[in-house]
């Protein structure tokens, strides 16, 4: 092992789809998928950026959510892409481990942003009088820039044990680049450096997943104490969304992080399967709730398509009176 140098391949090839038949169909549902969870996040950011009234802390962490799912899926989806439909399998060094950077920055970031959001919601609902003193723009931009500062010093820990590590095959038998991928791939006994990995991404489900959870619970038994039914309903859609936000991301993981660490004997199919799901289903429905669930979201929707379709003129003031969008 120590007349291995550092970094000794220029390139990775990869494997992870070659045993798999109906590749450019496989592909094709992929792009489809990621094109999709670029224009829905899209949508959302266009709507909530330009329209002042919408420039609440609320929709400020939906905006962070939408960045970090378009950073995670763009890092994942990219090199499935490239390698099925392009039939483009080799990736440089550099390029395997930036991507492996933004799609790990993406899942922590994540778990940082929904946890940020189920604070607020928590805020809302025990303290609705004193939300809009305690719950600022300038805090929670604080509060986010807080969390992508964690992300990118965690992450960044995790890239320097992946560069400084030695490579002696060019082959990565995963989907697309991550810490596992390129740790299986160096010339040293992976299993010890698996641990870094493991507790990080371990780490959210026992410490902010429990977290969250206890918020929700204090959510609803608040709510169960409102008279007001109306309240209480838009009170439970609000909460719905958020938790089917939640499980959408953290429901993956824990099939993830289970099967791959307590099942043995899986193949190899079935691991780059736990990591091409993760990569695709939390990025497009976080987007989708919040444009169907998310009232104001709508509102803007559906005045965006009304403008373009009103045309007779004695209609034109009405329009003019929806507001900014």
């Amino acid at each position: 092992m120590a007349n291995y140098t550092m970094n000794t391949v220029d390139s990775f090839i990869i494997t992870g789809f070659d045993h798999l038949q109906n590749q450019k169909f496989l592909g094709f549902l992929i792009l489809t998928a990621y094109m999709l969870i670029l224009l829905v996040n899209s949508i959302n950011l266009c709507i909530i950026s330009t329209n002042r009234h919408l420039h609440k802390p609320m929709y400020i962490l939906i905006c962070n959510l939408a960045v970090v799912d378009i950073i995670f899926s763009s890092s994942c989806s990219t090199t499935m892409i490239s390698v099925l439909l392009a039939e483009i399998k080799t990736v440089s060094y550099h390029s395997c481990i930036s991507r492996t950077f933004f799609a790990h920055l993406g899942d922590v970031t994540e778990c940082l942003a929904l946890t940020l959001m189920a604070i607020d919601r928590l805020i809302a609902i025990r303290l609705p009088l004193r939300y809009q003193s305690i719950v600022t723009n300038s805090r929670i931009l604080l509060f986010i820039f807080l969390t992508w500062l964690a992300g990118f010093a965690v992450i960044g820990y995790l890239i320097s044990v992946v560069d400084n590590v030695p490579y002696c095959q060019p082959v990565i038998r995963y989907v697309f680049c991550n810490y596992v991928s390129m740790m299986r791939a160096a010339c040293v006994g992976a299993e010890p450096y698996f641990f870094i990995s493991t507790m990080i991404s371990v780490g959210p489900i026992c410490g902010l997943l429990p977290f969250i959870l206890c918020t929700y619970v204090v959510m609803a038994y608040s709510v169960s104490k409102l008279s007001n039914n109306a309240s209480k309903k838009q009170l439970i859609n609000t909460c719905l969304s958020h938790i089917i936000v939640l499980f959408s991301y953290y429901a993956p993981k824990l099939v993830s992080v289970f099967l791959t660490r307590l099942i043995v004997g899986m193949t190899l199919t079935d691991r780059n399967t736990i990591f091409i799901v993760p990569s695709l289903v939390s990025p497009l429905i976080n987007p989708a709730v919040y444009c169907t669930r998310t009232k104001e979201i709508r509102k803007r929707l559906a005045n965006v398509f009304m403008r373009k379709t009103i045309v007779p003129n004695h209609l034109k003031i009405s329009t003019l009176d929806l507001g900014p969008i």
